[in-house]
């Protein structure tokens, strides 16, 4: 039981919260199975890169500006994701939300002093979960009549 108390729910909540509205709108926008395995793939490769430890993060990171073209290649994805930021400015701000809630389970499961492997596999349960539930809610919503 102590475990369970050192949980911080109301981030987890939020998490769980904003996984399920994205997991209803992918489900009620018809998406490919197969683009559900990347979403899902996704979630647990960000999940990843927030547990990792920050020492890590800027030896990847000054790697990729090693040399001449990597760093091009850096800048023209960048001016790609700012093309789809201007572009699909709902879909941004829906995805910024959920990286916001991500980084607040982050840090809150440091304060509580959780460790990496733990903040891993919760996180990415509450995310994928909170998916799930989104998907079969859309679902269960149109099997019973609340939506056309």
């Amino acid at each position: 039981m102590p475990f369970l108390k050192r949980l911080p729910w109301l981030s987890l909540s939020l998490l769980l919260l904003t996984y399920i509205v994205f997991g209803w709108l992918l489900a009620r926008s018809n998406t490919q199975p197969m683009l559900w395995l990347m979403f899902a793939m996704a979630i647990v490769f960000f999940t990843a890169s927030l547990t990792i430890p920050f020492s890590k993060v800027t030896d990847y990171s000054v790697s990729l500006f090693r040399s001449n073209l990597r760093s091009f290649g850096v800048t023209v994805f960048g001016a790609f994701l700012f093309f789809l930021i201007l572009a699909r400015f709902r879909l941004f701000l829906d995805i910024l939300v959920m990286i916001a809630a991500a980084m607040l389970v982050r840090i809150d499961f440091q304060t509580a002093g959780f460790n990496q492997g733990q903040v891993f596999w919760i996180t990415t349960t509450f995310s994928l979960s909170g998916l799930a539930v989104g998907a079969l809610v859309e679902k269960l919503m149109l099997q019973s009549g609340l939506l056309v």
